[in-house]
């Protein structure tokens, strides 16, 4: 996953380094990052130079004095997305994002704003959590990846974006099926439908969608109402009719009906 995002934003350094600066990269650890008023060249060659030796942390905060002391320069401009790289790289994903959504309130006409987005939404899709976890950063990564494919649809970011909205929606799905399944376990059959419905309705394209409707077969059949049962079972069959989830669906209308 990190290697799509190092891709782009190398492609970004190596343009860095080919412009000659005067300044030297010198320096120890050690008062680095002390405000130190040092010239623009210089600042940038010192943090470039950390990030090069993966000491991420160190060059990020060196990205930022160079906004920060030289904020009207050239390199303030790249500084600012370099910095959110840097913070991305260690980690630092809050950081990365504010970093990021500077240069975007900043520079939203900029080339690389489109990167400044992706770089955005992997920092949010980095964080996603296990399905038993909230799910605020899911939504968070969904919403950047949606923003960047509808701003900067024919971008190198939009196609990436697109893969992972379907990962990031698989996700929420099955967060949304643990629920169902949790109040189909208390027989809170009401609860589960609609956590199944909403699988059915906003995520119909992800690999949950025919336990969903094989759930939701078996809550209506619950709740006393086989019409819709057997509406949403049939809806499963015409859609999915070799899985398992419609085999088991229609053993399940079947005995009912033969029942009464």
């Amino acid at each position: 996953m990190l290697r799509k995002v190092l891709r782009p934003i190398a492609l970004l350094a190596a343009a860095a380094s080919l412009i000659p600066l005067a300044g030297c990269a010198t320096g120890k650890n050690k008062g680095d990052t002390k405000y130190v008023a040092r010239d623009v060249d210089t600042l940038y060659n010192a943090a470039k130079e950390r990030l090069d030796r993966h000491q991420y942390k160190l060059a990020a905060a060196l990205f930022d004095e160079v906004e920060r002391q030289h904020p009207y320069s050239v390199w303030a401009r790249r500084a600012q997305l370099m910095s959110a790289f840097s913070y991305y790289l260690a980690k630092q994903y809050t950081p990365a994002i504010a970093s990021a959504q500077r240069f975007i309130s900043i520079h939203p006409g900029n080339r690389d704003a489109p990167y400044a987005l992706y770089l955005i939404s992997m920092a949010y899709y980095e964080q996603i959590q296990d399905v038993t976890r909230d799910q605020k950063l899911t939504q968070q990564a969904l919403d950047a990846l949606n923003e960047l494919i509808r701003r900067y649809p024919d971008s190198r970011y939009a196609a990436d974006a697109r893969v992972k909205v379907d990962l990031v929606k698989d996700h929420l799905a099955g967060k949304e099926m643990e629920i169902g399944r949790f109040y189909q376990r208390r027989g809170d059959w009401l609860a589960s439908v609609i956590r199944f419905r909403s699988v059915v309705d906003q995520y119909d394209t992800t690999s949950h969608a025919p336990e969903a409707l094989m759930r939701l077969t078996e809550s209506y059949m619950q709740l006393g109402v086989p019409a819709e049962a057997e509406r949403t079972a049939a809806v499963l069959g015409a859609n999915y009719p070799g899985s398992k989830w419609y085999e088991h669906a229609y053993k399940l209308v079947r005995k009912t009906a033969s029942q009464g």
